[in-house]
């Protein structure tokens, strides 16, 4: 007797897309209202690649059967995937509806609300989905850092610990027990150097020096603590195809553009003033976000991608790159309004954005002012301004996401000295170009006198007094950046001159910006 062929989710389980795809379209062909057919076809196409193709075939699944919650999860992925914000919240909402109980459809859709920043409706999946099945480590893994981004600091790590039983050596595991900024141990120290004797993949290498080195900072043992981030960021760098000169044609090609008249047509009449929070990451950039959305008026965002992805857009330039000299360019003579609009579009999809004001937080957008004062004409931008050394040092130390194309000069210290330069220059440039426009916030400033600072910050962006900035770290709302921890606490000066305890490992980084004429503090 013949045994029966695999079935199109069978062959897309074993990861033959090609055949799953193939099956899938002769069992579609048989009857076209087989529904799990065209789930199958459409998850074979989207593993191809062919996103758009895969987002049409799963609507017409979604829309053939409207209530299983396992289609209209994936469904929400996909539109994520295209950069569909709106509607993958939709339909990420409508599966929950659906009241579904399998921990792989609880836990997609989970994993759709935390990309859109609903961390709120993200936690309770989550939390199932670990009840559900405890010994999944990457479901897990989701609910740990979405409970450190509440600062639930202790239930996040009994998380973490509980996926090191499991998975000793998970390094994301152990990036997270450091973010959560608990008391480090020698032990653990000591646990993590005897995993990288035996830890073969290169980014798993990389985590736990990350891991290693925070905790001997904590462990006030600083030499170690660089020797790690020595290792580790030299494992990493050498994985990335980054020149430096590339990120230094963008400044260029910025400050050209908007040198002489300004490159958009000024045809704005939008009315909305959205705050920009901008700046070289790990210098403030989260705690003022929360300063001023403690405000009664406003809310956060938090680091939206809407700008680059409104100027990609309006540019239409093929390159892959979301920002080059091509497509800083390709926007003279466009339509400043249609700017606004298209970042309007995308930033009003996020759970944060839907008030009248909100902050967005995205700290490159400092390479955007030009383009963010002709779009939206009310728009209140704060920049920070931190020492050239601590701006370095808190950069270097951090692991950003892996695969993140923006922060790849952050892996080699002098790479990172000569953006902390380039940064400064354009924001002499922007501060010529666009005078009271922008207001520089200096971090180790607002920390020595957080009020007066605070009331400059809001008198900028047009807001009454609210005493509950002053109070930032009672904000619940969650935190998705590596700040979590430390935007829970009263403002403090622990950060400020925190360089000097490797001062003597950064004398090629002194050298440079004292040749500059670049203060280092």
């Amino acid at each position: 007797m013949q045994s029966a062929s695999p079935t199109p989710r069978a062959l897309l389980a074993s990861g033959d897309v090609a055949k799953a795809l193939a099956a899938a379209g002769e069992a579609l062909a048989r009857n076209p209202s087989d529904a799990d057919a065209g789930f199958v076809a459409a998850m074979a196409l989207a593993e191809t690649g062919r996103i758009s193709d895969a987002v049409k075939a799963m609507g017409a699944v979604v829309r053939a059967v409207p209530t299983n919650p396992e289609y209209l999860a994936q469904h929400a992925r996909l539109l994520l995937t295209a950069r569909r914000e709106a509607d993958a919240l939709g339909a990420a909402r409508a599966a929950v509806a659906c009241d579904p109980s399998d921990p792989l459809v609880l836990d997609t859709i989970g994993c759709v609300f935390a990309r859109l920043g609903a961390h709120e409706e993200a936690l309770p999946l989550f939390e199932r989905v670990v009840r559900a099945r405890p010994d999944v480590v990457d479901y897990r893994f989701n609910l740990a850092s979405t409970l450190g981004f509440f600062g639930r600091v202790e239930d996040a790590a009994a998380h973490y610990e509980a996926i090191l039983e499991r998975e000793p050596a998970h390094g994301r595991a152990h990036l997270g027990l450091a973010g959560l900024r608990r008391k480090a141990r020698p032990d653990g120290v000591a646990r993590i150097e005897s995993l990288l004797v035996t830890v073969a993949d290169p980014l798993e290498k990389v985590r736990l020096h990350y891991a290693a080195a925070a905790a001997l900072e904590d462990l006030k043992d600083h030499d170690r603590a660089f020797d790690h981030l020595a290792q580790g960021n030299a494992v990493h760098r050498a994985q990335l195809a980054y020149d430096l000169a590339d990120d230094v044609a963008v400044f260029d090609a910025v400050r050209q553009t908007f040198a002489g008249a300004l490159p958009l047509r000024s045809d704005s009449t939008l009315t909305d003033a959205p705050l920009f929070v901008v700046g070289l990451p790990r210098t403030g950039t989260t705690l003022v976000d929360r300063i001023v959305s403690s405000h009664h008026a406003v809310t956060s965002a938090g680091e939206l991608q809407a700008m680059p992805l409104a100027v990609k857009q309006l540019a239409q330039t093929p390159s892959r790159l979301v920002l080059d000299p091509a497509t800083v360019m390709a926007t003279q003579g466009e339509s400043a309004q249609a700017l606004g609009e298209l970042y309007l579009a995308r930033a009003r999809q996020n759970a944060g954005a839907q008030s009248p004001r909100f902050t967005d937080k995205f700290p490159l957008n400092f390479l955007y002012i030009g383009w963010i004062m002709q779009a939206f004409p009310h728009a209140k931008v704060l920049c920070l301004r931190r020492g050239a050394m601590d701006s370095v040092w808190s950069n270097y130390k951090h692991l950003f996401a892996i695969g993140s194309p923006y922060y790849r000069w952050s892996y080699d210290l002098m790479d990172t000295a000569r953006y902390v330069l380039e940064f400064q220059r354009l924001m002499s440039f922007w501060r010529q170009r666009f005078p009271g426009r922008v207001h520089e916030v200096t971090y180790e400033w607002l920390v020595a006198d957080q009020e007066a600072n605070t009331r400059k910050m809001l008198a900028h962006c047009a807001l009454d007094w609210d005493p509950a900035t002053l109070a930032f770290q009672n904000n619940t709302a969650a935190v998705a950046t590596p700040s979590a921890q430390q935007v829970r606490e009263p403002i403090n000066a622990r950060a400020i001159g925190r360089w000097r305890s490797y001062e003597k490992h950064l004398g090629e980084v002194m050298d440079f910006f004292t040749a500059n004429g670049i203060p280092l503090d």
